[in-house]
């Protein structure tokens, strides 16, 4: 076994524990440990990227129980690219942090590695219930996260996160428990072999537990009516935390993927296809919503939480096409959406501190600090998260509406995609011109961070780097989306005895 593949997840745990031990050391300290252990993380999705880039499955097997009776972690394509996402979204935004917002709370640093503890956890973990601990351990830390700082408005949207994720929490052991009572194995794996031989008498419970799922993970993913605690909480969230969450979303997109595409693919059940019929048009809905919620939003933090919503609507309404070309382009347009929304949160910090009155609030107009500088990363990054060129949200989006093109609900998918992205376009426009057209510069501006202007720059310049290699990245992510649509590959590497049986189930 290779040990490297445990590492994504302990390097995190015994930083942010040790972290909690010696609270009392001195800052700089705390925060070395944690630039180590993220920059760590970096080199591993490095490697992740590499190894699972032979397109063979990576199989780490705690205390050498093999599976399904032990805990095994799996790397794939899938969970190299997650992997890797996380760890460089990780890394900027406690560079950020650093910049003072760390200060304003206690244990900050901790608390951050065990949020990123938990996210490469659910994307290693090859056992539903151990999903469920890693869910469990990300959204602990989230709780503590989204309060940083104190103040009303974090505690009203923390009561919301709390109690919404709670009960996706409690549905989600009600899933585990049906799955478990009729098959005997959480390992999806083994699950997937044990829901395509269930007798038809268990298929109304097998559906059933799917569709749970689904809400489960809607949840998570803030999807359509399982979305409307998201733009509070987010907006409520320090600049850093917020931006840490972009990725939060996308691990309930990721659970999709996994459990549907693995657990209820093989055989001729239902089950799979039903959960995508549910998924299309509630992920429409999610993506016309995205789009007036932003151009109807009061600040650009909002806004942002908004577009974080119209991202996870075009995501699940062109994975739900289940081809190997739209999952490839919903990978593509992951990364972007994931990068873009973060330097949205972070850029609405610097904005906000530069503005006499109103921090991010449109309705607040005025001189504003440094105006040139922050007005033309403004424009930039503006266009990038609109999807227009030379950026990657212009590849990813053109990639999507050419994998679509020859499927029969192209239409509805075209015309709302587009309509969404004019809105958006237009409440970009309508802000960058409100403040930095008219108004004037400040006599006095406050202080800007050199440093954080730069790391945001640097951001929205990885976005154009994305677009400028976009052949080789479409090239690995069009391998990811067939190794993701061929579930016996990964069955044969998890269970390799259980190949006659797989091929028994198939259709």
């Amino acid at each position: 076994m290779n040990h490297a593949l445990i590492l994504p997840i302990l390097l995190p745990l015994i930083t942010g524990a040790g972290q909690l031990l010696f609270y009392r050391a001195p800052f700089p300290l705390q925060r070395l440990l944690g630039f180590a252990s993220t920059a760590w993380l970096v080199l591993l999705g490095i490697w992740a990227l590499a190894t699972a880039g032979s397109g063979e499955h990576l199989l780490y097997q705690l205390g050498d129980w093999p599976a399904p009776f032990g805990i095994v972690l799996v790397l794939d394509r899938l969970a190299a690219v997650m992997l890797a996402l996380t760890a460089v979204l990780g890394l900027c935004c406690l560079i950020y942090a650093s910049g003072g917002t760390d200060r304003r709370g206690a244990h900050f640093h901790a608390l951050f590695q065990f949020q990123l503890a938990g996210l490469n956890g659910a994307f290693l973990t090859g056992d539903l219930f151990n999903l469920f601990v890693f869910f469990e351990i990300l959204l602990i830390a989230s709780y503590a996260l989204l309060l940083h700082g104190g103040g009303r408005a974090r505690s009203r949207a923390g009561l919301h996160y709390v109690i919404i994720n709670l009960a996706g929490s409690a549905l989600f052991l009600i899933a585990l428990g049906t799955l478990y009572g009729l098959t005997g194995t959480l390992n999806m794996a083994d699950l997937a072999l044990r829901v395509a031989e269930a007798p038809p008498e268990d298929a109304p419970l097998l559906a059933a537990a799917s569709l749970i799922l689904l809400v489960v993970f809607g949840i998570k993913a803030a999807i359509l009516p399982l979305l409307f605690w998201l733009p509070r909480a987010y907006s409520a969230a320090s600049a850093p935390v917020a931006a840490l969450f972009a990725i939060m979303t996308k691990v309930g997109v990721y659970a999709i993927l996994r459990v549907f595409l693995l657990v209820f693919a093989l055989g001729e059940s239902p089950v799979a296809a039903t959960a995508w019929g549910w998924l299309w048009p509630l992920a429409l809905l999610t993506l016309a919503l995205g789009g007036i919620g932003a151009l109807g939003s009061d600040s650009l933090r909002t806004l942002t939480a908004y577009l974080v919503i119209l991202s996870v609507g075009t995501l699940l309404a062109t994975i739900s096409l289940v081809t190997p070309a739209a999952l490839g382009a919903a990978l593509f347009y992951l990364i972007h959406s994931t990068g873009m929304a973060a330097v949205f949160f972070l850029l609405a910090d610097l904005l906000g501190q530069q503005r006499e009155s109103g921090y991010d609030r449109f309705a607040a107009t005025g001189p504003i600090g440094h105006r040139w500088r922050l007005g033309t990363l403004f424009f930039v990054a503006g266009i990038a998260m609109a999807g227009l060129p030379p950026f990657g949200g212009f590849v990813s989006k053109a990639w999507i509406l050419q994998a679509s093109a020859a499927e029969p609900r192209a239409l509805w998918l075209w015309g709302i995609l587009l309509a969404s992205a004019l809105l958006v376009i237009i409440a970009i426009s309508r802000t960058g011109s409100s403040w930095f057209w008219r108004p004037g510069e400040m006599a006095r501006p406050y202080p800007l961070r050199p440093g954080l202007l730069t790391l945001v720059a640097t951001m929205v310049g990885l976005n154009g780097a994305l677009a400028a290699f976009g052949e080789p990245v479409m090239g690995y992510l069009a391998l990811t989306a067939e190794q993701l649509l061929d579930p016996h590959a990964y069955i044969d590497a998890v269970l390799p005895d259980a190949r006659a049986a797989v091929q028994e189930v198939s259709p």
